[in-house]
Formats: C-alpha cells, structure tokens, sequence
C-alpha cells in the first residue's frame, strides 16, 4: 500500500509576478491585501490551507529581484542574492477569485490576510503601507492540510496566525465533514464570517489578557474538551509552542496517531510574526 504523502504539493510549482490591488483594515487585528496580475492566470487555485511564499522589496530595495528557480534550489539562489534578497515569508490563500468574479479588475485575484502588528514586524509594516500597484512575488507551496481518508472526525486548532488556513479549510471542506474547531484571537471583533460544515463546531477563544501567552487558551480548551470518538484527524498551526503542546498531549492523551496529525509552527512567542 502507498504511503500517504505529507503535504499536498502542487503539480507544477509556479513563482508569480503580482501587484497590490488593494488593501484595508478588516478587524482590529488584521489588514487584508488584495493583489492582481496577468501572470495570477497561471495560478492553480487548490483551495484549503494552500500556502506559498511571499516576496516583497525590503526598505531602500530599487527592484524586487527573485529568484528563477521554483524546486528546492530557489533557496539556495535567494541566499545568494546578499543584500538584494527581498523579504521572504509564508502566507496562506485567504480568498481566490476567478477573471469572472474579480472585484478590484479584469484578472484573477487574491486576498492574504495579514495579522497587524503595526512596524513590529517587516511583513506586517508591508502590509500597513502598501499602495495600489506596488509589487510581489509569489511562489505556489501547496497544502499542508492532507487528512487520512478514513479519519471518522476531525481536529483544528490555531491562533489568529492560523485563522486564515483554518477558515479555508472549512470553506473547502465537504459537508458532510465533523468536527471540531478551536481558533484563539486577540480581541472578539477579529472573529470573521466562516463557510464551515454544520457538523463541524466552531469556537471562538478570545485572549482577553495582551499579555498573556499566545496559544495558551486554545491549548487549555483543548485540554479540557470532550472531543468526538472515533478515528480523529488534526490540524494545529500557529505559535510553535502551541502546535507542538497539542500533538503531544493528542498522542500522549487522547489516542491520535502521529501520522494523523499535521502540525506546524507559524512563529515562536517572544519574536513578532512575519
């Protein structure tokens, strides 16, 4: 029998020429952008968590310089670039629009969800100061997201780093999917319109505390949560701490098996996101 592959990688990895299109403040802790381009029609919309990374200019760069390999040696051609190596980060698709049903042009667009943390972080200050045609790169990763077929349920769980995945996820998951989903956000009105199977409940955890630890209240809800029998699968993103707390105590506690579980760390408490 063939084993199950990790991710989900797209077929024919692409690395894209965008602009910003447009841009605005949705909710007191995220700004979404919205970018456009000719080449966005070579883009192979997979849907659910799909990621890829994001090149910017840094400050002072004359010119987005990228790199022309998209396999795993466009990494080691970034290195190269020294100073001219443009601001590199992971994003995930929040929305895709088809040619036909843009809202900014005539070509297909896309909508990243950034979490703000003002001038804190560099991909945060791009995102709060980007004007209309300003450019990008993108580079198509695929899907982290990829549960066992068998799997009787299923388990997500994240901080707002991970909202825009999670909320994919459910957009494209089947109706008829159950489940349990555990998002952490920083303030009540972070919380946005959700396309989520009915079987699947959603719960809102909202850390009250600005200080307190990002991660810690969806880990303790898990903890605490009478979770579905049957064979789980689960989805944890986010501060580093929490997606590796979690899949220990799901494998320790609560039965899952490892490969059952697709866990990753979107950034690490103590140093800003992006």
């Amino acid at each position: 029998m063939a084993k199950r592959s990790k991710y989900v990688k797209p077929e024919e990895p692409t690395l894209l020429r965008a602009h910003v299109l447009a841009s605005k403040q949705v909710s007191p802790n995220f700004v979404r952008v919205t970018v456009g381009g000719e080449e966005l029609s070579s883009f192979t919309a997979m849907g659910f968590d799909q990621w890829f990374r994001l090149f910017v200019k840094k400050p002072g760069q004359a010119e987005l310089r990228l790199p022309t390999q998209t396999s795993l040696l466009w990494y080691a051609q970034y290195l190269m670039m020294g100073a001219e190596k443009p601001l590199c980060r992971n994003f995930t698709v929040r929305e895709y629009r088809s040619a036909e049903a843009a809202l900014h042009g005539a070509g297909p667009e896309i909508d990243i969800d950034f979490v703000s943390h003002g001038d804190a972080s560099p991909a945060s200050a791009w995102a709060n100061s980007v004007s209309p045609g300003d450019e990008l790169g993108m580079l198509d990763e695929g899907l982290i997201y990829n549960p066992e077929p068998a799997a009787d349920w299923q388990l997500f769980v994240g901080d707002e780093s991970a909202l825009p995945a999670i909320l994919g996820i459910l957009r494209s998951a089947d109706r008829g999917l159950r489940g349990e989903a555990f998002i952490e956000i920083p303030h009540a009105d972070d919380a946005q319109e959700v396309d989520a199977p009915e079987g699947v409940n959603l719960h809102w955890l909202v850390r009250t505390d600005s200080h307190a630890r990002a991660g810690k209240l969806a880990l303790d809800a898990v903890t605490a949560a009478t979770l579905p029998t049957g064979r789980g699968y689960a989805f944890l993103a986010g501060e580093k701490d929490l997606a590796t707390g979690l899949r220990r105590l799901l494998v320790n506690e609560r039965g899952f098996a490892k490969e059952d579980i697709s866990f990753t760390g979107f950034w690490r408490f103590g140093k800003a996101q992006g």
